[in-house]
């Protein structure tokens, strides 16, 4: 007999998947010598278990935007997007371009090929996000 979750226990486990995102993305920024100070929740967005999307501010009053979840953890300046979504976009187009530089380079091995693979999947992924009206429809998250 299988057991159904019940919606506190699905809202815990959102609520863990976000901190555990939010803490993926700060780790992220820090191992690139970036110090995340605060997190602009309103700006930022997530899909669990898919995507989030954190707009990270540094105390030297420069802004990231990051993304974590089941796709390659990555960042760019805040001055690339506009918001959230038009990030979203940004990354997938960003991904698309390195999957064909590394193409171009010459793929050597299965690793890169197997990275070539997962940049493309999670570049239209993440364009079939940005082009879904339904998924930005949301409030912001707080």
């Amino acid at each position: 007999m299988s057991e159904q979750l019940t919606q506190q226990q699905i809202e815990q486990a959102r609520a863990e998947w976000v901190r555990a995102q939010f803490q993926k993305a700060n780790e992220y920024l820090a191992g690139k010598g970036i110090i995340p100070d605060t997190v602009a929740a309103s700006e930022s967005r997530y899909l669990p278990p898919y995507m989030a999307v954190w707009k990270l501010n540094t105390k030297d009053k420069q802004s990231f935007w990051v993304i974590s979840g089941d796709l390659p953890t990555d960042h760019m300046a805040f001055s690339a997007a506009p918001d959230a979504r038009e990030a979203v976009r940004a990354f997938s187009l960003h991904w698309q371009l390195k999957a064909q530089q590394i193409i171009d380079s010459g793929i050597t091995d299965k690793t890169k090929q197997d990275f070539v693979n997962l940049l493309v999947n999670r570049a239209h992924a993440l364009y079939e996000m940005f082009n879904n009206d339904e998924l930005w429809q949301a409030e912001a998250v707080s």
